[in-house]
């Protein structure tokens, strides 16, 4: 081999040689790598302190806003609508009393007059029937007071069926009288309580008969509202049952109504029930009632909103009293009946509860928590028992404290 391709190859082993002693060298000398901790920062939440208390059950339902009286008007009489009033337009309140419509009278007029020539007349047909049986009793005296076969033959000398007859023919005149003054009467139409034109369905110049029906209108003194409640939630509520309203004791109710984000409010009192419950639904309607929904008395405060028939409220009403109860937001509630509850060392740990009853955004617990636990109120997913939890209001993450807030959830 020639020496040139010695030397190289010597050259070559001699750099590589160095390079492993060169790499050794650094490999040995090198600074122990620092082993930093992970730093596990607690969840931020919100809780509660537990405190059990006397608390009202606060139930929650909603209805429909119907006329406390709605009346279909129907004529009495037959002939042609000759006025109609303004009162009568459809949303036109208007007062007891007050004329809706007239239907031409002339006819009627007519019949009265008739009637009451026809008991002139029968008042003058029975005494002349009193004059002639008083002579015929003078008669019969003069005569000697003679026996007749029958009793039906002396009467009959005395004219008594005759008087009878008189006195019938005046009954009857006298009613055909108050019969035509009523027709009469009932050509206009009045109010027959302070109330709402809800719809007109005749005008000037038509004909109607007897039946026709002429409009509806209900009664605005007061609305009632049927609200529906599931009979489970029934023994909360002390319920007005009794058959007569006035010996009952009203049930108050707050009534609401939120449109275009604003919320209305009405106060009224539950004044009785249906009775009867549904047989498929096991709901029994109450009876709300509310006085003067369209505020038309003076007594109403003014800036209360009309409360129109119709409308669709929802409604709040508070139960009797009931011992030892933890109202806590309905989302704290986890499936199963279960929450989570922060121990002493501001970890997470899951507790079944037994509830009450859930209603509107509340959830009554009636035991599995004691008073000065917390339980939190932040839903905080997918997480395990033993998470260590802090508030978020403290300010400092590396200290596991929990924020409370006093007495019930909101």
């Amino acid at each position: 081999m020639p020496s040139h391709r010695i030397r190289e190859a010597l050259l070559a082993v001699a750099i590589v040689a160095a390079a492993l002693v060169i790499m050794s060298l650094m490999i040995w000398l090198r600074p122990a790598p620092e082993i930093a901790e992970p730093i596990r920062k607690p969840l931020q939440v919100e809780a509660m302190v537990v405190a059990q208390k006397t608390l009202p059950i606060i139930l929650f339902t909603q209805g429909t806003v119907q006329p406390r009286v709605r009346t279909e008007l129907i004529s009495e009489v037959r002939g042609q609508v000759v006025e109609v009033t303004p009162a009568f337009q459809a949303g036109s309140f208007f007062r007891a009393g007050d004329v809706l419509l007239r239907i031409d009278d002339r006819q009627y007029v007519a019949e009265v007059k008739r009637a009451e020539a026809n008991v002139a007349k029968a008042v003058s047909d029975l005494a002349m029937e009193k004059g002639r049986a008083e002579v015929a009793y003078q008669d019969w005296v003069k005569a000697g007071k003679p026996k007749y076969r029958s009793e039906e033959a002396k009467e009959l000398a005395l004219r008594k069926p005759q008087v009878a007859g008189a006195q019938a023919n005046l009954d009857f005149a006298s009613a055909e009288l108050e019969r035509a003054r009523g027709d009469l009467e009932h050509t206009v139409i009045r109010a027959p309580y302070d109330g709402l034109v809800q719809a007109k369905h005749v005008d000037v110049g038509q004909y109607v008969s007897v039946g026709t029906p002429l409009g509806q209108s209900f009664a605005v003194d007061a609305v009632d509202i049927r609200l529906p409640l599931p009979e489970n939630r029934l023994d909360y509520l002390t319920l007005p049952e009794n058959y007569d309203e006035a010996s009952n004791t009203p049930l108050p109710v707050t009534l609401s109504l939120t449109i275009n984000g604003n919320t209305e409010q009405w106060q009224g009192d539950i004044i009785r029930t249906e009775g009867v419950l549904d047989e498929q639904t096991r709901v029994l309607n109450l009876i709300a009632r509310v006085v003067d929904p369209y505020g038309l008395n003076p007594d109403t405060p003014a800036e209360r909103p009309k409360l129109r028939i119709g409308s669709f409220v929802e409604a709040r009403i508070e139960g009797r009293p009931i011992d030892k109860l933890v109202q806590l937001p309905r989302h704290v509630l986890r499936a199963g009946n279960r929450v989570w509850v922060i121990d002493e060392d501001h970890r997470l740990r899951d507790r079944k509860v037994q509830v009450l009853v859930s209603e509107g955004d509340v959830v009554y617990i009636q035991s599995g928590l004691e008073d000065g636990e917390r339980v939190c109120l932040t839903p905080v997913g997918n997480v395990l028992p033993g998470t260590q939890v802090a508030d978020a209001a403290a300010g400092n993450n590396d200290t596991p404290v929990t924020g409370t807030t006093d007495g019930n959830a909101p």
